[in-house]
């Protein structure tokens, strides 16, 4: 945070602790444990027992009520003050103790006190919402079990997760918690995932699948061989990410910094040239109590955290939801983003392709044959196709003689018969030409077998749209966020996906540095997303004004080249992100207009005399009080009709006991 923020040293999301109190920890559990309001409430205390002592007639002790009340406010931020002008440095914190300072001078006992006490209330509320944001974002590590089961030489033992190491064999039973990262070895199960991608639905494990610390087992036993250390798993990164990225600054914080900066000086300058000139014109203590009031009311604090702990509430919502934002620049830009690049393979669809269609055109060939002979030929291709078309054959034995035409297909025997298996064209569609256009035009991409020189059948691959792109791509249209395809596919493939998806705007075969190139004609003026796979997409993620990378839980590539990451691999999280910056940016424009308008009015009320000391504190801390609760409605995700909250958890409501329960279907498909 700005070092104009109230105080003279602040609580910085990055892990700095507060001058005011070195070395004091974040983990504040309950407003009554922050420091700065442990001391506003002795000092509110105080002063409300002078008023009465005062009336009674017994003004010794009132004056001297009222003087402890000034201090115990004052001791907050007149320390910190003191330290940052040996260090050169001024602050918030040294304009409001020479406020407090020249007003007890001038017998003010009660203006002084009333500054320390909302002074210190806004800043302890203030070191109470980053400490609360940071301890709901460090509870994530807190699905990372106390204990884990551990197998070495043969025998199980119970160790601390700090204690794993890369190598060691977990044994994770039913409803554990994962404690690191690991990958199955043995045994079969479902594993719930929601804490970390926000996605509901379980999701199939057996030998050679991904554990993710945190991961819930559903199932059966299974053994687990780590493959990171708890400080080094995808849970202990995600928490790193997300810490480092509350210290970016987006350009309406460097704004607020660029306007508070120069400001603090520029205010005590100002003060010393009313206190001066207004001694030749008139009486000097009345002009230097309006340079005190000058002082106070032309105090930047409000602006100088306006920013800030918006990003601080927001990138943490975000990120204990399993979106990572990687801080305040990255978080604005998301919040004005106009049009959305959204790559094909991998982000619309599943990069999963499936046999969507089987056609014989042998009366004594059945589908059946038609894929387990294509199989024979495709058993040791690595080709995506190759592992569709066997996927939906299940086991057959190698073909004999099997050889690859480059372009074309391949070519080989089973059974005594020459086989072929390649794209049209090569083999001849013949009558089933219009049934390949027919296909060809629904996106898939098809295979034709021939058999001893005549066609045998036909099968059509495709990658299939994800059931929730629809919605999403009416949602954003509602949002009025225009669409585009990227994609390397060819353009009949691409065409028809972005037809079935609601994509008017569609671009085929291209190549990565083609896509990064194409950003800069969609964006037409405005602001753009690319959302991709962070891999052969990172020429386009960094041309954007905003990359997103999609199911980057584990990938390290992605995390890196995106601004934006979905751990998860559901899109309805694209639009609830979407909308949650724009809410963000909101809160942002509106505190910083806030800021700057308290500040334009009561510099000229207090330099007249129009307002006196006491009026001008009350106004100002209720400001910066106003904008701290302003800025925690940005971790509020709000829930966008039709599209799944990013948790995958609808709110809770009274007739559930207030537990979140499974989001309902947003369309019969998803």
């Amino acid at each position: 945070m700005a070092d104009e923020c109230c105080g003279s040293g602040e609580h910085r999301p990055g892990g700095t602790t507060s001058e005011t109190e070195p070395g004091r920890p974040h983990a504040v559990e309950r407003l009554w444990q922050v420091r700065e309001l442990r001391f506003a409430a002795v000092a509110a205390l105080l002063l409300a027992g002078a008023w009465p002592a005062t009336a009674a007639g017994a003004e010794a002790i009132g004056t001297g009520l009222t003087l402890a009340s000034a201090i115990a406010g004052a001791a907050t931020f007149v320390p910190g003050a003191l330290r940052n002008l040996l260090r050169r440095r001024v602050g918030v914190g040294t304009l409001m103790s020479i406020a407090a300072v020249g007003a007890v001078a001038l017998g003010q006992l009660t203006e002084a006190a009333m500054l320390g006490v909302l002074f210190s209330v806004a800043e302890g509320l203030e070191h109470y919402a980053i400490a609360r944001t940071r301890r709901s974002l460090r509870a994530l590590l807190g699905l990372v079990p106390p204990t884990a089961s551990v197998l070495r030489d043969g025998a199980e033992s119970r160790v601390a997760p700090g204690d794993l190491v890369v190598g060691d064999r977990l044994l994770l039973r039913p409803g554990e918690r994962a404690a690191t990262d690991g990958v199955v070895r043995t045994g079969r199960t479902t594993l719930d995932l929601s804490a970390i991608t926000g996605e509901s639905m379980p999701v199939e494990a057996g030998p050679g699948a991904v554990v993710h610390a945190g991961a819930i087992n559903g199932g059966g036993a299974i053994e687990v061989d780590v493959t990171a250390r708890t400080s080094d798993s995808s849970l202990a990164r995600i928490v790193h990410i997300v810490e480092e990225a509350q210290e970016r600054k987006g350009s309406g914080q460097r704004l607020a910094d660029r306007i508070a900066r120069p400001l603090v000086p520029a205010i005590m300058v100002l003060a010393l040239l009313i206190a001066a000139g207004g001694a030749l014109l008139g009486d000097p203590l009345v002009w230097l109590e309006r340079a005190l009031v000058v002082l106070v009311a032309a105090s930047p604090c409000a602006l100088a955290i306006s920013v800030p702990l918006t990003v601080v509430a927001a990138v943490g919502a975000a990120g204990r939801h399993g979106v990572l934002i990687k801080g305040g620049m990255a978080l604005e830009e998301l919040g004005r983003v106009d049009t959305v690049a959204l790559d094909k393979t991998g982000t619309l669809t599943r990069n999963t392709p499936e046999v969507v269609a089987v056609i014989s055109t042998e009366q004594d060939t059945s589908r059946a044959d038609v894929l387990a002979a294509a199989a024979a030929l495709e058993i040791r291709s690595e080709h995506p196709l190759s592992r569709a078309i066997l996927a939906a054959a299940g086991d057959v034995s190698a073909a004999d003689d099997v050889t690859a035409i480059p372009g074309h297909g391949l070519r080989g025997r089973r059974h005594g018969r020459l086989l072929r298996l390649g794209r049209p064209g090569w083999i001849d569609a013949g009558s089933s030409a219009e049934e390949v256009e027919r296909l060809q035009a629904l996106g898939a991409t098809v295979v034709l077998l021939e058999r001893d020189g005549t066609l045998a059948g036909v099968i059509a691959v495709r990658d299939e749209l994800r059931a929730e792109v629809p919605v999403v791509v009416d949602r954003l249209r509602r949002m009025n966020i225009d669409t585009a395809m990227l994609s390397g596919d060819n353009s009949r493939t691409a065409a028809a996906l972005a037809a079935q998806a609601g994509i008017h705007t569609v671009h085929a075969e291209l190549l990565p540095e083609d896509k990064a190139r194409l950003l800069a004609d969609l964006r037409g003026g405005g602001r753009i997303a690319m959302v991709g796979d962070g891999v052969n997409d990172a020429p386009a993620l960094a041309t954007a004004d905003v990359g997103i990378a999609m199911g980057a839980m584990g990938t390290d590539v992605a995390i890196e080249t995106a601004d934006v990451a979905l751990m998860g691999e559901d899109l309805r999280h694209l639009p609830q992100t979407l909308a949650h910056a724009r809410h963000a940016r909101a809160v942002m424009l509106q505190n910083v207009a806030l800021s700057l308008a308290i500040i334009a009015v009561l510099i000229p009320l207090g330099a007249v005399g129009v307002l006196g000391l006491a009026s001008v504190v009350f106004i100002h801390e209720l400001a910066e009080v106003l904008v701290i609760l302003n800025a925690v409605r940005a971790a509020r995700i709000v829930a966008l009709p039709g599209v799944a909250t990013p948790a995958g958890t609808s709110p809770p409501s009274s007739s559930d006991g207030g537990r979140p329960q499974p989001a309902a279907p947003c369309c019969d498909v998803c």
